[in-house]
């Protein structure tokens, strides 16, 4: 059977970035695991009617979210999901530089070792051949999605050392980084009134990897309504009209069915057209 397993930071972030993917995988009998690190508690809070949860009010957006993840989970076709370290393990930390970065309990003050032993367990029980989060930016610098990468390399790395924490040592073949094509987001710049409105060159932006660099496309477009649900599900953080999304800046973007990555370890069939495998579990044995 396939194995994917998907490192994400906080609720949201699994059906935003590989919503599409997810659910492609799920219906195709693969055996789908996502890790949350964060229960994603300094978002914020779109409907008005739900603000008494936010961080600087009852501070119970947490535990809310973690409704929100089961519903979107559920609309993926996702039946295994895990939060690291348990429930509430870790919080979110907030943007970089705000004060959240200092809170001795948020993700980011994570202790390295004990974060990647907390996933080693994990790897070593679903047993992927395939392991699926950020880049070591984070994808736009997020400190939560930066620790997300390091904790899950450093599992992808642990899982096979017989020396390292508990249970049958198991090898990943496959580490994936999430991405944006430049060539994409410069497409997105020109949209009049998009999320990007106003910005000069696709540079400025501060995320995006070179065209060149992408590796792998999943086209899953015909899972995109099941993605689009699982958005509509983290309803304290994204609010969705047909096939746009906006978050809590209210500027609309359009959801994708097609979503890209980098292979950052792991070996590339020998035979790609146009230079791009089409599968994950590409090669894969």
């Amino acid at each position: 059977m396939r194995r994917l397993l998907l490192v994400h930071a906080h609720p949201d972030d699994e059906a935003i970035g590989t919503g599409a993917t997810m659910a492609k995988y799920a219906a195709e009998g693969a055996q789908v695991c996502l890790v949350t690190c964060t229960l994603g508690e300094l978002g914020e809070v779109i409907p008005d009617e739900l603000r008494y949860l936010a961080a600087d009010k009852e501070d119970r957006l947490g535990e809310f979210r973690v409704h929100e993840l089961a519903a979107a989970c559920a609309a993926l076709g996702v039946r295994d999901h895990r939060l690291l370290g348990g429930e509430g393990r870790w919080r979110d930390s907030g943007m970089m530089g705000t004060p959240g970065n200092d809170d001795p309990r948020c993700f980011w003050r994570a202790d390295l070792d004990e974060a990647g032993r907390e996933l080693v367990k994990i790897v070593r029980e679903v047993r992927p051949q395939v392991m699926v989060t950020y880049d070591d930016n984070g994808f736009y610098g997020h400190p939560d999605h930066i620790q997300a990468h390091r904790v899950a390399w450093r599992a992808f790395e642990k899982a096979a050392d017989p020396a390292y924490g508990e249970g049958e040592p198991w090898q990943v073949s496959k580490f994936y980084a999430t991405a944006v094509p430049l060539s994409v987001l410069e497409h997105a710049i020109r949209v009049p009134g998009g999320p990007f409105d106003g910005v000069e060159k696709v540079e400025d932006l501060g995320f995006g990897v070179p065209d060149e660099q992408v590796t792998t496309v999943i086209d899953a477009s015909v899972h995109l309504d099941a993605k689009i649900a699982a958005m509509r599900a983290h309803r304290t953080q994204i609010a969705v009209d047909g096939g746009f999304f906006a978050l809590a800046d209210n500027i609309g973007q359009r959801a994708f069915g097609v979503e890209y990555y980098t292979l950052l370890a792991g070996a590339l069939p020998t035979a790609i057209a146009d230079g791009r495998e089409t599968d994950l579990f590409a090669g894969v044995g």
